[in-house]
């Protein structure tokens, strides 16, 4: 049986041992349901028809939800963060933004390996690969 997007986020959260608040389970399914990572402005707004959820309890959920693992956040080119459900890949892709319109998206089709040679006793954790350009909808016709 195949859950729905809510019942995903919710048990996501369950598994967690931790409780299942309006806010949290809501903000893990609309970044389930995306196609791409949100800004806060972008998730805000597409919760607003369900209820809207004050400005500042999203952004806790938001950490609360990278906290936990179950979103990533990126940083974008204009410096805003921009949040995505972790998927079946732990997040080992690249993203791309649009200069013209600002709007990111996962490269999931670009898994890069990295052979490092840090100095003695430095420790790797993560890295991130950003390209920009212009999106298919952004691009003249």
């Amino acid at each position: 049986m195949t859950l729905s997007t809510r019942e995903r986020a919710k048990t996501a959260i369950a598994e967690l041992n931790e409780r299942v608040t309006d806010a949290r389970w809501r903000t893990l399914e609309a970044l389930f349901v995306a196609e791409r990572p949100l800004s806060h402005a972008e998730i805000e707004a597409g919760l607003a028809a369900g209820g809207a959820i004050d400005r500042v309890t999203l952004y806790r959920v938001l950490d609360w939800l990278v906290g936990r693992g179950l979103a990533h956040k990126i940083e974008g080119h204009d410096q805003a963060w921009r949040f995505s459900a972790v998927g079946n890949d732990t997040h080992g892709h690249a993203h791309f933004q649009c200069t013209q319109c600002n709007k990111m998206y996962c490269l999931t089709a670009i898994q890069p390996t990295l052979v490092l040679a840090l100095p003695p006793r430095f420790h790797f954790e993560e890295a991130d690969i950003s390209l920009r350009g212009t999106c298919a909808d952004c691009q003249p016709r």
